[in-house]
């Protein structure tokens, strides 16, 4: 494509993102299904390009003021992703000379909003809980997340898929923490290897495999992934329990229960049990009350761990819906605790790094039910030989505490219990 007609196409797909009236990613995916004739190398610089300008929204609306020509495509260019001269080629001279001004401005210039692109709430937020590693925190938010894959171990061994992905030209390293992890440095099309084909890989990032070790699921068990969605938790439970006992996936949303279909049947596993529900009361719950041995509740929450693989999300949250979430968490946790058996583990799980979503959710639900244990989650993860686990944790040890700027993860947190 030629480079102006990039540009302008980067500039259309911003301008459609920047409505936010739907996720990003869903917008980048429905542009690309109504423009099929873009190539790899095409598709890759309108989606980095859109998220970049999620991404330093803030800095970049206050460099584009002094520019000339429609918003959207100032912010596309201030974004773009592509080496410098062929962006350029594509610019008249008012344009260039705007954007050498622009990349003359030094971070030490800038206003506090122009450095961490964070709305006002958020960034108050996180500031409370990291003082002054708030700006490392919001530095690593400001960049794309590295490619994490699981090696399902019931088809392969790490080593062996690691080999296998060099021969294919793809450099993978051992994640420092999850056993099942390799790490990627740039982002390969996964779906072509012969390794994805038969099952032995599936994108899922550390922090997400960490939760799945935490439930600690064995062999012949009967184990509930509550809010499953595509199942890529449950797939890791699955590969853990060998593919015996019965593995229960339950989810609200029969579309997102659809996704895991495929991985599912690439997966080889044959213990995993897929079902809509209608809320979290539903009548199969209640069928299964007392007779479970673990129970992952990996609850709806705000995602903002997630920010360096969905931006927008930033821009989409409020204090007022988080509000509205803790409600749903604390309701969800409630019910999916009825199903544990005496003996059996609860773990309840976020991708959100708010305290509100996390902490004061895990220590209300300890207060209303004494007939659940907390586990210390740093002894877990000394018991389940995970490297440097006390590292991972709160400061006193009790829960799972994961921020990207620390752990190289998405922002996660989990909570475990014990029913006596």
């Amino acid at each position: 494509m030629h480079p102006k007609a990039l540009v302008d196409s980067c500039a259309e797909l911003v301008k459609l993102c920047l409505t936010f009236e739907h996720p990003a990613d869903a917008v980048v995916s429905r542009y690309f299904r109504e423009h099929r004739a873009l190539g790899p190398r095409e598709r890759a610089t309108l989606a980095e390009t859109a998220f970049a300008v999620l991404r330093k929204k803030l800095l970049f609306e206050q460099l584009a003021r002094s520019g000339s020509g429609p918003r959207e495509r100032r912010l596309a260019i201030l974004g773009f992703h592509g080496p410098r001269d062929f962006l350029k080629s594509a610019l008249n001279d008012t344009e260039k000379s705007w954007l050498d001004a622009c990349d003359r401005v030094q971070p030490s210039e800038l206003m506090a909003p122009h450095r961490h692109n964070l709305p006002e709430w958020l960034a108050r937020a996180l500031q409370a809980q990291l003082g002054d590693d708030f700006q490392a925190l919001a530095d690593t938010l400001q960049s794309p997340a590295p490619l994490d894959l699981r090696v399902n171990t019931q088809l392969a061994k790490r080593e062996q898929v690691q080999k296998e992905l060099a021969k294919a030209g793809i450099v993978a390293e051992a994640t420092p923490h999850s056993p099942w992890g390799l790490r990627l440095a740039d982002k390969p099309a996964l779906q072509r290897t012969e390794a994805f084909t038969r099952g032995a890989i599936e994108v899922q990032d550390e922090g997400s495999q960490l939760l799945a070790l935490l439930v600690d699921a064995h062999r012949g068990e009967m184990v509930v992934d509550f809010c499953a969605g595509a199942g890529g938790k449950t797939l890791a439970l699955g590969a853990a329990m060998r593919s015996t006992g019965r593995l229960y996936a339950f989810d609200v949303s029969g579309h997102r229960l659809e996704a895991l279909k495929p991985r599912l049947a690439r997966s080889g596993l044959s213990n995993v049990h897929p079902a809509a529900i209608a809320h979290e009361r539903d009548d199969r719950i209640k069928r299964l009350a007392g007779k479970i041995d673990r129970v992952l509740v990996d609850a709806p929450c705000s995602g903002l761990g997630t920010l360096r693989r969905n931006p927008d999300l930033k821009w989409r949250q409020s204090e007022q819906a988080v509000a509205e979430l803790v409600a749903k968490q604390t309701a969800i946790l409630d019910s999916a605790a009825r199903l544990v058996k005496s003996g059996g583990r609860l773990v309840y799980a976020t991708c959100s790094v708010l305290p509100e979503e996390n902490e004061a959710v895990a220590q209300a639900f300890s207060q209303a039910h004494p007939d659940f244990v907390p586990l210390e989650v740093a002894q877990e993860l000394q018991r389940l030989k995970v490297e440097q686990g006390a590292d991972l944790c709160s400061h006193d040890g009790r829960f799972l505490r994961l921020w990207p700027h620390r752990h190289g993860t998405d922002g996660f947190f989990a909570a475990v219990w014990v029913r006596k």
